[in-house]
């Protein structure tokens, strides 16, 4: 999970579906297979996110300018991690892809560390607990697994949205209401 929430793609699939079925055999803790899903999850996003604090924000504004990225640019990311960093941070883990990269922008945005970290706790916490009770209950059983993977991200997307369309719309609401 350390690998599949750095720089680094690897399939969290492959992981806690089979740790969740070793599980449902008794082999392993249920509880503790989340828990170090999370762990994991936690360190590797730290690891690019300490990156990107670091490095990328030197190299980005040395070399930026062959991708259309300026000084310019890395203010407004830094605005918006401040405003929108801990639903960004969120809803990220949730989305295929954008779960092991989520990270970079938060820390080139600068986001407070502790709401980093509960963030990306909360929205990795909700992918590995769905990874390993599919693999808790459905265990050998491939073509299902695979079906209802399918849907569950799908879902996830569908919710993602809604939540973001949600998030918007009372920011909006508050606004006027001042």
């Amino acid at each position: 999970m350390f690998l599949e929430s750095s720089f680094i793609p690897f399939p969290s699939e492959v992981v806690m579906i089979p740790a969740g079925y070793l599980a449902h055999l008794g082999e392993m803790n249920f509880f503790l297979v989340i828990l170090c899903g999370i762990l994991g999850s936690l360190f590797g996003a730290l690891l690019n996110y300490y990156l990107a604090l670091f490095l990328g924000r030197e190299i980005l504004l040395k070399y930026g300018k062959y991708v259309f990225f300026d000084a310019k640019t890395m203010e407004k990311m830094e605005t918006f991690f401040a405003k929108h960093g801990h639903i960004s941070t969120f809803s990220g883990r949730l989305i295929p892809v954008v779960r092991q990269y989520i990270s970079l922008p938060a820390g080139l945005g600068r986001m407070p560390l502790a709401r980093f970290c509960l963030f990306t706790t909360l929205g990795a916490g909700i992918w590995i607990a769905i990874l390993t009770t599919l693999g808790y209950f459905l265990g050998q059983n491939e073509e299902l697994l695979k079906e209802y993977l399918h849907w569950i991200t799908f879902g996830l997307i569908v919710f993602v949205f809604f939540g973001i369309a949600l998030y918007v719309w009372i920011g909006r609401y508050r606004r006027e209401s001042k």
